[in-house]
């Protein structure tokens, strides 16, 4: 299922598929390695949902709602 980071839940994963965004956020996002194909586990979010921390490449990112929102993910389906 396909949804974008803002939209996970506290211990989601998925596998990014696609960050929209122009400019200068988007050239951000990919240093800080938020490119397509990247794991990327919900640890924790603020109270009232922003911001985001996030592990990605073996690192913890914080990122702000506005910013999750760019980022499209492929979740992993827990099958029974």
């Amino acid at each position: 299922m396909l949804k974008t980071l803002d939209q996970f839940r506290i211990g989601e994963s998925g596998v990014i598929k696609k960050v929209d965004g122009e400019g200068l956020l988007r050239r951000r996002l990919f240093d800080m390695g938020v490119t397509p194909g990247a794991q990327v586990y919900l640890r924790k979010k603020a109270p009232l949902g922003d911001p985001l921390e996030v592990t990605i490449r073996g690192y913890e990112l914080t990122l702000r709602k506005t910013e999750a929102a760019l980022i499209l993910l492929e979740t992993e389906d827990k099958k029974k």
